[in-house]
């Protein structure tokens, strides 16, 4: 939970506060992993809401913005297997990121 891993506080050799937390390096990278996913998810919400209604894209970025919301609500581990599904979690925004920038699909004729 990532209040307990943020509860542990680094102390000094006569058991003083040094005034910093002390994190393992997959705590470290899960965190951080986790602000840029936030990030990302912030770029592809803002994208997604500039499209007009009828382009599909918004829709899939929604779905994916609301599995995006669900795992970063989930508390850190702290492990590496915690660590890589932030990192999975960031590739697979930017993914819908890249498809929200590029150039709206031409409109098929209907053949009909």
């Amino acid at each position: 939970m990532l209040a307990g891993v943020l509860g542990r506080v680094g102390r000094g050799p006569g058991g003083g506060r040094l005034g910093h937390i002390a994190l393992t390096a997959d705590e470290q990278i899960a965190l951080q992993l986790t602000g840029h996913a936030r990030a990302v998810a912030a770029d592809v919400r803002r994208h997604a809401a500039a499209l007009p209604k009828s382009d599909g894209r918004g829709a899939l970025a929604e779905v994916v913005l609301r599995e995006a919301d669900g795992r970063l609500s989930a508390a850190l581990e702290g492990t590496a297997g915690c660590a890589q599904n932030r990192a999975l979690l960031v590739r697979v925004l930017y993914t819908r990121l890249d498809r929200l920038t590029e150039a709206a699909p031409a409109a098929r004729p209907d053949h009909g």
